[in-house]
This record gives structure tokens, C-alpha cells and sequence, in this order.
């Protein structure tokens, strides 16, 4: 285990912090607000760290896939504790369990809150939770690739690969340094076309940024008690895009730009997961039309939800818990299924399902025709075993971990559907459930434990299990003694 290297990137990801606390510093000061001394003790505890563990920098820099796993996981549990700091502060959230939960499902934009009056914040906390969504959307460590020593590409793949949502992470660029930059240039740019178009709608320019950072990183943090019902039917559309547009795997956009247009069309996953979309918000639509004045307007909210749950963003215009029994079962299926690989959508992913149906298909085929050779295959390529192998490691892992939750969560005493939702929310990076978690309720009344399993959730989902469990696993921590 390379501690050395593990710590300098701590190191950074604390410096990488403390920048990025000085944008609620600098609305703090905009808007005069007494919470601003908080967040500059928060942005200077971020900076000390920093100062201190980069100071040399070590002498081995080589990650392996054990030590990239470990290192990511320990950064997104390292940023959710320092980011938790300003709410504990400035006494807006002063429970430890609560300021983590709620950072926690901000960088892995979740969207799960616990607060019972979100217009209660100061401006300056009400645009840090939304703003670490955009920061979590495209990963932590994504973001700072480039600022990491290495020699070669080594390093740099290991935590991409641990970090990147989806079963595998694919190059755009011979070298994967590009890769991230061009990752980033898309996801700035689409957040800088929904910004001037809800802009243009004449929606304020606070109410903007935040609602924008909550989009683009599938995320859900609102800073209205009433989610996103108090906009008007043209910025909800506008979001309702962008939540879709989010979801889509950034490959398929990379593709676009460079005009491989034959590359776009055999994009399965892309197609499925638009074939998903179109088909939910129909069957929802005819479903809940009765209760509202016209079918146009039944079909806004539809797409709105389904946007908002498939992408695992959590944004909400109606109380959908509120709908028949058809919709809400559809919403739940929605929030396992997830957005695509390669996108800031959470849930087991759209690869992942055709995957797994594509597979079950074969064991048909087989055991019909047991002497016929029969492989997966995807987007025109033959699916490695490897891959089809990680894919079913993956739903057993999430299974176990799924239950094991739910059976601690229970503890509570709360009702089944509450209980499931909450950690089918949590573990999917969705936010709302139903039950006392749907869109009008929040997690405050869960115990600390259950609030930490829930934050344990959130982490595991946004990193693809692995990389939390690698944590808990003692062997990874251990030093082999050379032999004499």
C-alpha cells in the first residue's frame, strides 16, 4: 500500500476544497450574511491540511488498482467530513450525523436531505449544498487528474476506473489525461447552456446557478420548500431536458462532435435508456391524467418525474406519493434502473440491465441448444466475460448490501415502504422515496446509525460498491514483511 501517495492526494483534494469553499465565502460577502467567519475557518482548516501533507511530495507516485480504489474512496469519505464542517459552524445543521448526511448526498448528488425548512439556510449554505453537486456530478477526482505526478498513464487510469460510473471506463483519447479534459469541457459547457437559458426564461441568477449545479450532476438539492412547483412550466421543461440530456452517456456526445455519426447510431445503451424514458412517461401520463385540468399538463409532470428519477437527480414539481399505485411502481423500477454509464445519473445503470438481460438470453439459448456457441454482444462488439463476470459481482454485492440496509434501517421502526424507498434513494443516488422520505418528506427522523448506513449508501452507489467495501477489508491495509 502506497500510504505516501494516498496522503498526498488527500493533500490535494483538501487543497482542491478549500477553492472551491471560497465561491460560498464570496456569496456570503455578496450578500452580507454573519455565516461568512464559518466558511473561512472551513476554506483555512481545508488549506492547512493541504499545506501540510503536500509539503513533499513522495517519492514513490505509482498507484495500483488496490491502492486507486482505497484512494478514492477515502477522498469522497475525506471531502463529505470537511464539506460538513461550514453547516456544523455556522449551527445551521449542527449534528455531526445530519452535516455528513447531508454533504454526503451532495457530492454524490443524491439529493437526499434531511432538513425540515431548506429556506431557512443562509445563501451562502444554500449554494455550497447545490454546488456540490456540479462538483461531485463529474467526479472528484476526475477534476483533478491533471494536477496528480505521474509517469505514465498508470495512476491516472486506477482512479478514473474507480471513480467513473458504469461498467467499464473507455478512452476518448489515446491518452486519458485528454480524456478527462474533454469530459469536463462537455459537462461545462451543457452547464453553461441550461444557465443562460434559464436565464433568458427570467429566472433569478441565485435560483439559477443552483438549480443548474443540482441538473448537471443529476443531484436534486432545491432551495424552495416546494422542490421546483413554484417555476413555471418553461423553466420546468428546460430542466426536465437537461435532467434527460445529463443521463446520457458523455461518449455519445464526444461522438456527435466528431461527426462518427456510425459510432452514435449503435450506441444501444443511449437508445434504451431514451426507449425507457419515452415508454414510462406515456404509461404515467394516461395513468395520472384524471387528476389533472388537461393531458398536456399531466404529461409535463410525468416527464418531469421520470426525468428526475431515471436520472437519479430527485427534483420533484408534485407530491408523486401522492399518485396511483401504477405511476409510483413505475418510479420506483426507474430508481434501480438508473441513467447510463459514463453520465452523473446513478442507479445499477442501463449497460448494466441490457447486460444482464442479453446474458439471461444466452442461458436460454444454451440450454435449449446445449452445443451452440453463443456470445454477448453489444454496440457491435463482443462483450468480454470479464465484463458480463463484473456485471454479476456488481447486482449480487448490491443485493447484499441493499438488504443488510434495509434490515439495520428497520430498526427504526418506520413502515416498509418507507424503509425500501429510503435505501433504494440513498443506494441509487436518487434522493426523494416515498412514504415519510417521498418528495414532501425528508430523512431528519431516522437515528444517527440509520443515517450513516444511508451516507455509507449514498458513497457505495456513487462509487460502484467496490471502492467502500475495499475500505473494510483488512488485508488491503496490511504490510508484507519481507522474507529474509
Amino acid at each position: 500500500m502506497n500510504y505516501g501517495m494516498i496522503f498526498y492526494i488527500l493533500g490535494m483534494a483538501s487543497g482542491f476544497e478549500a477553492l472551491f469553499l471560497l465561491l460560498p465565502i464570496l456569496v456570503s460577502l455578496i450578500y452580507g450574511e454573519s455565516v461568512l467567519s464559518s466558511y473561512l475557518i472551513s476554506c483555512g482548516i481545508c488549506a492547512l491540511f493541504c499545506g501540510v501533507s503536500t509539503l513533499r511530495k513522495p517519492k514513490k507516485i505509482t498507484l495500483y488498482t488496490k491502492e486507486g480504489l482505497v484512494a478514492v474512496a477515502l477522498v469522497w469519505i475525506w471531502f463529505s467530513v470537511f464539506g460538513a464542517v461550514p453547516f456544523m459552524l455556522t449551527g445551521e445543521i449542527p449534528n455531526f450525523f445530519d452535516a455528513f448526511f447531508e454533504v454526503s448526498s451532495g457530492f454524490t448528488t443524491t439529493g437526499a436531505s434531511i432538513l425540515t425548512n431548506v429556506e431557512a439556510l443562509s445563501r451562502a449554505s444554500l449554494f455550497w449544498r447545490s454546488f456540490t453537486h456540479w462538483v461531485g456530478g463529474m467526479g472528484i477526482l476526475v477534476f483533478i487528474l491533471a494536477f496528480i505526478p505521474n509517469k505514465g498513464n498508470g495512476t491516472i487510469v486506477h482512479l478514473m476506473k474507480a471513480e467513473s460510473p458504469g461498467p467499464n471506463v473507455s478512452k476518448l483519447v489515446p491518452k486519458i489525461r485528454y480524456t478527462a479534459a474533454i469530459l469536463y469541457a462537455i459537462y461545462f459547457g451543457m452547464t453553461l447552456i441550461q444557465i443562460i437559458l434559464l436565464l433568458i426564461s427570467k429566472m433569478p441568477l441565485f435560483d439559477t446557478l443552483c438549480i443548474t449545479f443540482g441538473t448537471a450532476g443529476t443531484g436534486g438539492f432545491s432551495i424552495k420548500s416546494d422542490g421546483c412547483a413554484g417555476y413555471t412550466m418553461l423553466q420546468q421543461g428546460i430542466i426536465t431536458t437537461f435532467m434527460i440530456l445529463f443521463g446520457v452517456n458523455f461518449t455519445f456526445y464526444f461522438c456527435i462532435l466528431k461527426k462518427k455519426i456510425k459510432q452514435v447510431s449503435s450506441m444501444t445503451e443511449v437508445w434504451a435508456y431514451l426507449a425507457i424514458i419515452a415508454t414510462s412517461i406515456l404509461a404515467i401520463t394516461f395513468n395520472i391524467s384524471g387528476g389533472f385540468s388537461s393531458l398536456f399538463q399531466a404529461f409535463h409532470h410525468a416527464a418531469f418525474q421520470v426525468g428526475s428519477i431515471i436520472t437519479t437527480t430527485g427534483f420533484s414539481t408534485v407530491d408523486f406519493n401522492q399518485w396511483p399505485g401504477f405511476s409510483r411502481t413505475i418510479l420506483v423500477t426507474l430508481m434501480f434502473v438508473g441513467a447510463c454509464a459514463g453520465s452523473t445519473g446513478g442507479g445499477i445503470k442501463v449497460s448494466r440491465i441490457l447486460l444482464l438481460l442479453k446474458g439471461i438470453g444466452r442461458e436460454i439459448s444454451l440450454a435449449l441448444h446445449p452445443r451452440s456457441v453463443k456470445r454477448v454482444r453489444m454496440e457491435g462488439r463482443t462483450v468480454e466475460t470479464e465484463v458480463i463476470r463484473s456485471v454479476n459481482a456488481y447486482l449480487a454485492l448490491y443485493m447484499i448490501i441493499f438488504v443488510a440496509s434495509v434490515l439495520i434501517v428497520s430498526l427504526d421502526e418506520k413502515d416498509l415502504v418507507t424503509n425500501f424507498t429510503a435505501v433504494a434513494a440513498t443506494l441509487n443516488n436518487v434522493g426523494p422515496g416515498l412514504g415519510l422520505v417521498g418528495p414532501a418528506g425528508n430523512f431528519s427522523g431516522f437515528s444517527n446509525l440509520s443515517k450513516l448506513v444511508l451516507s455509507f449508501d449514498m458513497l457505495a452507489g456513487r462509487l460502484e460498491l467496490i471502492p467502500m467495501l475495499m475500505i473494510f477489508v483488512p488485508s488491503v491495509w496490511s504490510v508484507k514483511r519481507k522474507k529474509k
